[in-house]
């Protein structure tokens, strides 16, 4: 029998202002994960690519405080939303150009990044690269989240049979946007097993079986049996 693992999700406030962000992103966890020896997924931070540009990333980093794989967001949020907020995050990141999936405590991580949620296709590809647990770190907007994050949350796990991991900020950013929070994670079957119910500070702590994404994708075989089709 495989023992259960623990997992803690961390939801944050929206920082201020792009310098408040980066004053703790990557040295301060780097040493934590050393210190306390656990892997720690940074989801995520406004990053300097090696070509100049900046990428919204996701970094996912072993005991030893080194560096196991890194997720540029594919799917860059340009929006305008009915409450009159627009969104163009590619006024300011690059986006990036591949998946990403990484072992970590013996379950394979799928790396993505908040509007990555919506495209069912990705996750999809994720899987059957044999990720069992979806990362999705998010800074929801509160009418969207309002209306859909709980839904798409379990509609990406029930699909996929897998885990999904989503840890939220919540709070306002400089420009007055307000971010949801409302952290959770879900089970392979669509259950939530954990969620913090506001947009403040705080921790979620779940255990997680790593033989239910198998057991769930053996009960509904929905990977396997999808079929290629002819378009309408």
């Amino acid at each position: 029998m495989i023992p259960p693992m623990k997992i803690a999700l961390v939801q944050t406030h929206t920082p201020a202002t792009h310098a408040a962000a980066l004053a703790h992103v990557l040295p301060l966890v780097d040493e934590a994960a050393a210190r306390l020896g656990v892997w720690i997924d940074i989801g995520s931070a406004l990053v300097l690519r090696e070509d100049g540009k900046a990428a919204n990333r996701q970094v996912l980093v072993r005991p030893d405080g080194t560096i196991a794989a890194t997720y540029d967001k594919l799917h860059m949020f340009d929006v305008d939303l009915p409450t009159g907020e627009t969104a163009r995050e590619s006024a300011t990141y690059e986006p990036g150009e591949r998946a990403v999936v990484a072992d970590a405590l013996g379950l394979r991580l799928g790396l993505t990044i908040c509007y990555d949620l919506r495209f069912p296709a990705f996750y999809r590809a994720l899987a059957l690269a044999g990720a069992q647990a979806m990362t999705i770190p998010a800074a929801f907007t509160r009418p969207t989240g309002e209306a859909h994050w709980d839904v798409l949350m379990r509609a990406r796990a029930i699909e996929t049979g897998s885990y999904v991991l989503a840890a939220a900020q919540g709070g306002f950013h400089e420009d007055g946007r307000g971010t949801w929070g409302h952290s959770l994670v879900v089970g392979p079957w669509g259950q939530v097993i954990a969620k913090l119910d506001h947009d403040e500070p705080g921790v979620l702590v779940a255990d997680l079986d790593p033989a239910a994404p198998a057991k769930a994708r053996t009960a509904i075989p929905a990977l396997i049996n999808a079929r290629a089709f002819a378009g309408p």
